[in-house]
């Protein structure tokens, strides 16, 4: 007997149920050990200790700006990757998201070997009386790291589903580049863009190896929460399953925000006016 959806017929055997359902508990179930373990009866002191709250507010603070940071440099980056093609193309690409696979700590290593006092510009910043390791600053930088190719994937992947013959009438009715860029292709994928932001956002959140190898633990400077868990975890194992599952909770919100079905495929009002 074959399942339908509120659209038709879904093509998917019962089978893919049962191990679809495994998938699921296996993701699920250590959430569930974790929620077993808080001690509830504590749960507020602990989320709320004065490093508690440094932590996440500092992880908030830098997530914000790292995520702004990914929206400048990954919107022309998946500009030229879905609409230009060019010599190299797929070599950039792969470089652009290895931060996808790369272990974290690689990269904090190598953007300690970039811009630490020795690094590669590095020393000409420190000569200029900039230092950027192990600060603040360097943190947004490593959560940059990690975080860009998150939104240069949505929005790449959205620019390529929505096509460009919208872009195309534009151009033809003579609007000049900028104007199809601003009132035509940035609307066009307005919620792969939004959803790039929102995985970016939680990529930096909970970005620990990166931050850890090149801005290091530093209290209400560079400690942000993943680092903080870290900490509690080796002195107060109830201070940390709190934290973890705030940082969970606010994870799955974040995340959650991501998953809206977005309207492709449709002229944005006024575009083409």
């Amino acid at each position: 007997m074959h399942r339908r959806s509120g659209t038709g017929y879904t093509g998917i055997p019962a089978w893919i149920y049962a191990i679809a359902a495994a998938g699921a508990l296996f993701v699920l179930l250590p959430l569930v050990a974790m929620v077993a373990r808080v001690n509830w009866s504590d749960f507020i002191p602990l989320i709320t200790s004065e490093s508690s709250l440094t932590a996440l507010g500092l992880s908030l603070r830098t997530s914000a700006a790292s995520t702004a940071s990914c929206i400048v440099l990954g919107v022309p980056l998946a500009l030229i990757l879905a609409r230009s093609p060019f010599p190299g193309q797929r070599l950039l690409r792969a470089f652009v998201l290895l931060p996808l696979v790369l272990p974290p700590v690689v990269g904090g290593i190598a953007l300690l070997y970039t811009f630490g006092r020795q690094g590669l510009l590095g020393k000409s910043l420190e000569l200029a009386g900039i230092q950027i390791a192990f600060s603040t600053t360097a943190v947004v930088l490593a959560q940059t790291y990690v975080a860009l190719p998150f939104l240069v994937v949505s929005l790449e992947g959205a620019l390529r589903t929505a096509g460009n013959k919208y872009e195309a009438v534009a151009a033809t009715l003579g609007a000049r580049p900028g104007t199809v860029l601003r009132r035509v292709t940035i609307p066009l994928v307005l919620p792969g863009l939004a959803s790039g932001a929102v995985l970016s956002f939680a990529r930096s959140l909970g970005e620990f190896g990166a931050t850890l190898t090149f801005a290091g633990s530093l209290q209400g400077v560079t400690r942000t929460l993943p680092l903080e868990i870290y900490l509690q975890r080796e002195t107060d194992a109830d201070a940390a399953v709190a934290l973890s599952l705030l940082l969970v909770a606010v994870a799955v919100a974040v995340v959650g925000l991501s998953y809206r079905r977005p309207r492709l495929g449709v002229a944005p009002e006024g575009a083409l006016r």
